[in-house]
């Protein structure tokens, strides 16, 4: 496939819909885990334009910073420690709509106010998460969790 988005300026589900094949088509056949993971983030932003996209692998103990797109970023985040490692830890999605009532927030921007958090489960094992932040209060909802979860579930890890 040519690595040109056709960006569609739809309601959320259609935009999800126009844009779950072409990154389907963007990782079918590549075996590299990190070029798939760079294009999946790279496209949700240029689709969504969310302030931050991007994806944290357990490494050991924690969770490693991997491909994103947006402002530099945390590195390590310990298993049950902020939006991503409560994912982690609860091994399920999580919508935040507004982080700074979240307990124990890790703010890595000052800019982002929601975050939706989906874990990559393999065999009842959480391997990553996708993590998406946005400067929009209550931006994430079940659209969001729907579809991002139907897109993690297509990584090959």
């Amino acid at each position: 496939m040519a690595e040109d988005l056709e960006i569609i300026q739809g309601t959320k589900q259609q935009n999800y819909e126009a844009i779950i094949p072409q990154i389907l088509a963007l990782i079918d056949g590549e075996p590299d885990l990190v070029a798939n993971l760079a294009n999946i983030g790279a496209a949700l932003k240029e689709q969504f334009g969310w302030l931050w996209v991007g994806f944290y692998l357990v490494k050991k103990d924690e969770l490693v910073l991997g491909p994103f797109q947006g402002p530099v970023a945390c590195t390590r985040i310990k298993k049950g420690r902020g939006v991503c490692g409560s994912s982690w830890q609860q091994a399920q999605t999580l919508v935040v709509p507004d982080v700074t009532k979240f307990a124990g927030h890790i703010a890595c921007s000052s800019l982002s106010i929601s975050e939706i958090v989906v874990p990559i489960i393999r065999n009842k094992e959480v391997l990553g998460v996708l993590d998406v932040d946005s400067e929009i209060e209550g931006l994430f909802d079940e659209t969001d969790k729907k579809y991002l979860e139907q897109i993690v579930a297509a990584i090959v890890l």
